[in-house]
Order: structure tokens, then sequence, then C-alpha cells
């Protein structure tokens, strides 16, 4: 792994690592402690300490194991975005499971890796959450539209258009297409700050935790054209 360079003016990102997988979980922080963009503050090998330790360091990202003793990653996830709601949550699994992708982005996850990714890998899913973005693997993309297109409904309700203006709902549809921030203020001709008070408010509208959960709701009220 390349050492990365931290940006002259930025803290690092502060990371808790929950897994009861102990040699994985301390090769993961050894690997991470090389990136001088990320500061690893916690370890954790179960779901109730993990959201113990949540509560009291207060990280800026979770990387949470789905499958663990005491209290599961899913439970886990639910519990710490309560505690922390600021905290970004990463599931990284060897599980690829349709039930727990759901059940975790619906509890607030950000992100959920499958373990063979890479450390690069886990480091840019890392920061691309910290960022406000979501990121799951290609792999479990596929499941997640495929889950949602079993789940949508017969006919569209008009729920979304009564809760969302214009604006909002092409935002929306944007940020299901998987553009940043950035992206959706080129497309739209407005500048990034308003997009990102566009998706406060959307989230906000429609009760939701995150933006991969936005576009969980997307996909589940027909507002993009899935083949």
């Amino acid at each position: 792994m390349t050492e990365a360079t931290a940006t002259p003016g930025t803290e690092p990102i502060r990371v808790l690592v929950v897994d009861d997988q102990e040699l994985f979980r301390r090769g993961l922080t050894m690997l991470l402690a090389q990136d001088a963009d990320i500061n690893v503050v916690g370890e954790a090998a179960d779901g109730v300490h993990g959201t113990e330790l949540a509560e009291s360091l207060a990280p800026d990202v979770v990387l949470l194991d789905v499958r663990m003793p005491r209290r599961s990653g899913v439970e886990a996830c639910r519990a710490i975005k309560e505690a922390v709601p600021s905290a970004k949550i990463i599931m990284l699994t060897v599980s690829d499971e349709e039930a727990d992708l759901y059940e975790s982005v619906k509890n607030g996850a950000s992100g959920y890796l499958l373990k063979d990714s890479s450390i690069e890998e886990v480091a840019q899913a890392i920061r691309v959450v910290n960022e406000g973005q979501s990121l799951i693997s290609p792999s479990m993309a596929i499941k997640l539209i495929d889950e949602f297109k079993q789940m949508s409904k017969p006919e569209k309700e008009q729920s979304t258009a009564l809760k969302l203006t214009e604006r909002e709902l092409e935002v929306l549809r944007l940020v299901a297409r998987g553009l940043n921030n950035r992206e959706v203020a080129k497309e739209l001709f407005i500048s990034e700050n308003t997009v990102k008070n566009h998706v406060r408010n959307i989230l906000e509208k429609l009760q939701l935790h995150s933006r991969m959960e936005a576009v969980m709701y997307a996909m589940k009220e027909k507002l993009l054209d899935l083949p």
C-alpha cells in the first residue's frame, strides 16, 4: 500500500474498527495506520463494545463487521447511528446476502464492502463516505438493484411528488444515478453548497438516514428507469 500524504490543513479521518476476527482486525488497523489521512482511534471485537466505543470516541467512520457475538453488525449499526448520528458506517464483511445488505443500508450504513476488497479500496471507501457519499462494491450494487426491482410497487405512488419539490426530485434522480455533489451541481448549473442543502432537505422530508437509503427509495418509487 502506498502511504498517502495528508492534505495540509485537514485533520485525519478518525476511524473505529469493529470486527470479532482478531487477526483481520489487527491487520486492517496496521495497514490503515500507514495512511496519513486516516487515524484508527479504537478497536472492538463485538457489537456491544463497538457501540460503547463509538459513543465515547465519536469517530468519523466506523468499519463494522456484519456477523459478531453479543450484538450483530446490523444491530450495532442501528445503535451507533442513534448514539452518534454524524458517524458514517461501512459494513465490511464476508457476507454477500441480500438481506444483510438491505438491513444494513436501512439502518444507516453508508457503505458495504466485502472482506476480499483491497486495503486501497477500503481506504478509498473511508474517504468517500466521510465526504458524505455512499459506496458499495459493484457485485453488491447489482444485488441491491435486483432486490428493489422485485420490491417495486405495481403502480408508482404520488407520495414522493407530494413531499419533494421539482428541483429536489431532479437532485434525487441524479444522486440515485451515482453522481456526487460536485457532479450534480455541474449538471443542474447550481452551486455545490445548494446541492448539499437539497440533499439534506430530501433526507429530512423522506425521513431517510443516508444518500444510499435515498438511492434505495428512488428505486422503490420507480424514479429511475431500471433495465
